[in-house]
């Protein structure tokens, strides 16, 4: 684990990781940082009151969207069209309700204010997107990312009624095959999911195909 210098943007190599995934402390979240991070296989992940952590998971969470099968009940969902979806319009309101959304899981409680901040920097730079899904002119589901060309780096999602989450990961799945991703990464894993077909891969190999942009 190592010690980031307050005064350079630079990362350690993702290789040099704990085995947990662990590789640096300290800096901070800014623009320049973040996006140094992301650009080799890295990201924040901390509650409020730790100090900044980064990681580089030994096996990273991904789904070729060019592999994505929605389930029966959501192939039924899509086609009902009960939802609307918009493409990064709502950004701030997505990941407001990643951040303050109550779940059983806990997912979403590390999203502190720093980062919803420095993320909605990103997303004024372009790069943070979102997608909204919205049922009677009201937001109920919805994601959010990075975008890295190639790789969709997802970050949170959060669901206000059965099935939103999942419509706004499957219309971006085939937003990303429409314009060429290799990846979307999930990071790392979960039973959510895996329950959509993500699957984990070696470190070097997400990072071989984050590089190929």
């Amino acid at each position: 684990m190592y010690f980031l210098d307050p005064n350079s943007i630079e990362f350690p190599h993702p290789s040099l990781a704990t085995e947990e995934g662990l590789l640096a402390v300290g800096g901070d979240l800014s623009t320049k940082r973040l996006m140094a991070a992301y650009e080799k296989g890295i990201f924040p992940w901390f509650c409020e009151g730790e100090p900044i952590l980064w990681y580089s998971p030994t096996w990273r969470m991904v789904i070729d969207p060019r592999h994505f099968t929605p389930s029966k009940s959501l192939k039924q969902t899509l086609k009902k069209e009960t939802f609307t979806v918009t493409f990064s319009q709502n950004f701030k309101e997505v990941i407001y309700n990643c951040k303050s959304i109550d779940r059983q899981d806990g997912l979403g409680t590390w999203i502190t204010n720093d980062m919803e901040n420095a993320y909605i920097e990103l997303h004024k730079l372009g790069i943070a997107k979102s997608v909204e899904v919205w049922q009677d002119n009201t937001l109920v589901g919805g994601l959010y990312g990075v975008d890295q060309n190639n790789v969709f780096c997802g970050e949170s999602m959060f669901s206000k009624v059965s099935n939103a989450s999942k419509v706004a990961f499957a219309w971006l799945c085939n937003y990303l095959v429409e314009n060429n991703y290799d990846l979307l990464d999930c990071q790392v894993h979960n039973d959510h999911l895996e329950s959509l077909g993500a699957y984990e891969i070696p470190r070097q190999e997400y990072l071989n195909i984050l590089q190929k942009k």
